[in-house]
C-alpha cells in the first residue's frame, strides 16, 4: 500500500515532499504481544496527560509540551511498566496531545466547531510512533517471500523485539519516522520518507469537468463515465450478519472479541477496496488531463436527515426519511471527498491544475445556452430548446468545466497550468 502525503499542494513552496510506505508486519505471537503492550501503555499515558492540561486552569502558568515531556522521568519511576517502552515513543504521545490541543484552539480561533480533545481508551489508540531514527533498525539483508514481488526483512524495535516485515516495494528516500499501526489482527509499519521534488508530467492538451454522482460514480465532460463500484452495498448483507452476531455475544467474552474482529475485517476490506479504486481512478485522471474541475461539494450538508413534518394535530407526516437514508448511504459509500483529495495531491506532484467551482444550479442549467431547464432527480436526460440533448450528468460535467474556465479567468483552455 502506498499513500501520498495530503499536506503538500504547492510544488514551489515544498521543494521536498514526503511519502508513506506501509509494508505488512508478519509478527510472531510474542512480538504481537509486545506491540500491544506498547500500545496500551501509550493509551494509558494519553489518558493521563489531558488531565494535567485541564488542571492548568488552577495554575499560574500553562503546563505545556516541554513540561510534560520532563515529567516522563518521574512517571517512569512511579510506574515501572513505562520503562518497558522506548522513551521517544512516549515523547511522541505527548506530541500527539499537543497537536490535538493546537488543533482545538485553531478551530476555536477560526470560528469552527471546536471538538475538545477526548480521552482515548486503549481500543482507540491503535498506533505508536518512533519520531526519529532512534529505537528501531531495519535489517539490510532482504530475503524473497512466498509471494512474487515481496521481500522479507527484519525490523528490530527497541524493547519489543525483532519482527518480520514484508516489503511490497523499495523504500525510497530518507526515512524520517516509523509508526507501528494495528488494524484488527494485522500490524503495519508505516515509514514516512523524505524525497526530492518530482519532475512535472508532460503537458496534456485535454481538460475535463467532473460531475460526481450516485448512479454513475463520475460523469466526464467528454461523455465518458466512471462506474460506481458500490463496495459497501455489495458487502452490506455480510456486514449486517456479522454485526447481528456481535450483538448476541456476551460482553468481555472471547467469542465477542472474535466477533468484533470479524466486523472489523468486513469494514477494513470495504475501506481497502474503495481506497484502491480511488487511487487508480485519480491516477488515471491526473495522467490524462491538464485541468481538472470538480464541484465544491459539502458532503456533510448533502447527507443531512430531512426535517420532521407535523400536521396541525401534532401527528408526524411522511417526510421521505427512509429514501433519503438510502441516498445518504450511497453518497457516503462513494467517498467523493477522498477522491478529490487524492486528485489534488497527485495533481500537485504532476504539475496539473485542480479547480473547485460553486455547485449551484449545475444540474439545472444548460451547458450550451445557459438556460434553466428544471429536472427532477428521476429525470436522467437533459433536453433544451437550443437543441442540446445529452445525459444530464454529462451536461453538468460540461457546465462544471465552463465554470472552471471562468474561475481561471480565461475564455478558453489555459495554455499553462500550475498546481
Amino acid at each position: 500500500m502506498f499513500e501520498l502525503s495530503s499536506t503538500h499542494h504547492d510544488r514551489e513552496a515544498y521543494p521536498v515532499s514526503r511519502t508513506r510506505n506501509t509494508p505488512h508486519l508478519r509478527s510472531h505471537h510474542l512480538d504481537a504481544r509486545g506491540s500491544q503492550r506498547a500500545g496500551r501503555s501509550c493509551a494509558s499515558l494519553r489518558r493521563i496527560k489531558p488531565t494535567q492540561r485541564t488542571f492548568q486552569l488552577t495554575r499560574e502558568y500553562a503546563l505545556g509540551y516541554y513540561e510534560q515531556k520532563r515529567e516522563l522521568v518521574d512517571i517512569k519511576e512511579e510506574r515501572p511498566e513505562y520503562q518497558e517502552i522506548a522513551s521517544h515513543v512516549l515523547q511522541d504521545v505527548i506530541l500527539r496531545l499537543k497537536r490535538a490541543y493546537d488543533d482545538f484552539f485553531r478551530r476555536v480561533h477560526n470560528g469552527e466547531q471546536p471538538g475538545y480533545p477526548r480521552f482515548q481508551g486503549r481500543n482507540r489508540y491503535d498506533s505508536f510512533t518512533y519520531p526519529d531514527g532512534a529505537g528501531w533498525k531495519l535489517d539490510a539483508a532482504a530475503r524473497p517471500a512466498a509471494k512474487k514481488g515481496i521481500v522479507r526483512v527484519n525490523l528490530k524495535l527497541s524493547k519489543i523485539g525483532t519482527v518480520k516485515l514484508h516489503l511490497h516495494r523499495d523504500i525510497a528516500g530518507t526515512i524520517k519516522t516509523l509508526t507501528i499501526k494495528r488494524e484488527g489482527e494485522h500490524f503495519y509499519a508505516i515509514f514516512t520518507c523524505e524525497i526530492g521534488k518530482p519532475d512535472p508530467f508532460p503537458t496534456s492538451h485535454e481538460d475535463v469537468g467532473i460531475d460526481l454522482g450516485v448512479s454513475h460514480y463520475a460523469a466526464l465532460s467528454n461523455g465518458e463515465f466512471i462506474d460506481h463500484p458500490r463496495y459497501f452495498r455489495k458487502a452490506e448483507k455480510k456486514l449486517a450478519a456479522a454485526q447481528q452476531a456481535l450483538s448476541r455475544k456476551k460482553r468481555g467474552s472471547r467469542r465477542r472479541k472474535k466477533a468484533v474482529q470479524r466486523v472489523a475485517t468486513c469494514h477494513r476490506k470495504i475501506a481497502n477496496q474503495r481506497k484502491d479504486f480511488q487511487h487508480k481512478a485519480s491516477r488515471k485522471l491526473v495522467n490524462q488531463y491538464q485541468v481538472i474541475v470538480f464541484e465544491d461539494l459539502r458532503v456533510k450538508n448533502l447527507t443531512k436527515a430531512p426535517a420532521a413534518k407535523q400536521d396541525e394535530n401534532g401527528k408526524y407526516l411522511p417526510n421521505g426519511a427512509s429514501a433519503k437514508a438510502g441516498l445518504n448511504k450511497s453518497i457516503l459509500d462513494a467517498g467523493w471527498s477522498t477522491l478529490t483529495a487524492m486528485v489534488s495531491v497527485k495533481a500537485a506532484w504532476a504539475g496539473r491544475t485542480v479547480v473547485f467551482v460553486n455547485p449551484f444550479l449545475t444540474s439545472q442549467l444548460c451547458s450550451g445556452c445557459g438556460a434553466v431547464v428544471k429536472k427532477d432527480l428521476s429525470e436522467r436526460w437533459h433536453s433544451c430548446s437550443c437543441g442540446i440533448e445529452l445525459d444530464r450528468d454529462t451536461n453538468s460535467a460540461k457546465l462544471i468545466l465552463n465554470l472552471g474556465y471562468q474561475q481561471l479567468s480565461v475564455g478558453t483552455r489555459p495554455t499553462s497550468a500550475t498546481a
